[in-house]
């Protein structure tokens, strides 16, 4: 069994946030052929092509965790109908300087959720646009927009609700797969 690394980017900067929560339970429900870590972008100052250069710390070692994944999963809430600027902030700082995108090649899905009817669906339409320039290949389906209930996910990950459980384990399995044919048709000694 071929196992691949998947570095997740939670676009919520709160620690409370119910995108954590659900990052959690996919890294619980990920089949065993993933490897999940968090990649985080808090400590990202704004990006500006004058630190292009001489990227900081923070942008080095955030761009060298992303070098160190095979794939990318984005759990993200939805903010003015976008993505948080926290998480384009980061996004900024992967794709550049110029011919250095981190994306380029690598397979991403995106997920979120929120307590709205048609959970984060705007704002993954806006992530995906942003990761087509950034030349990720994406998972478009399943597509997963969770409306996020009181219990739905608690502290340590769990899914109360077995559908949904189901639907997410499935997700992560699809994940799983979507990676493989990637590197299948793209290996990565090409990307």
């Amino acid at each position: 069994m071929t196992v691949h690394k998947v570095g997740y980017l939670i676009g919520s900067l709160a620690k409370e946030s119910i995108n954590r929560k659900l990052a959690k339970a996919l890294v619980q429900l990920a089949p065993q052929s993933l490897k999940m870590a968090e990649i985080p972008f808090r400590d990202l100052p704004l990006y500006s092509y004058d630190y292009d250069a001489d990227f900081p710390p923070p942008a080095k070692a955030f761009k060298k965790a992303l070098a160190e994944v095979d794939a990318v999963l984005f759990v993200t809430p939805e903010y003015n109908r976008s993505i948080p600027g926290g998480l384009k902030n980061a996004i900024d700082w992967a794709s550049r300087p110029y011919g250095t995108n981190s994306f380029t090649r690598k397979p991403s899905a995106v997920i979120g959720t929120s307590p709205g009817a048609i959970g984060t669906a705007v704002a993954q339409q806006s992530l995906r646009s942003v990761l087509s320039f950034c030349n990720s290949p994406q998972m478009n389906a399943p597509e997963a927009y969770i409306q996020f209930k009181p219990g739905l996910i608690t502290e340590d990950g769990e899914v109360s609700d077995k559908t949904t459980e189901e639907f997410l384990r499935t997700y992560m399995e699809q994940f799983a797969t979507f990676i493989t044919r990637v590197y299948t048709a793209i290996p990565k000694e090409t990307v």
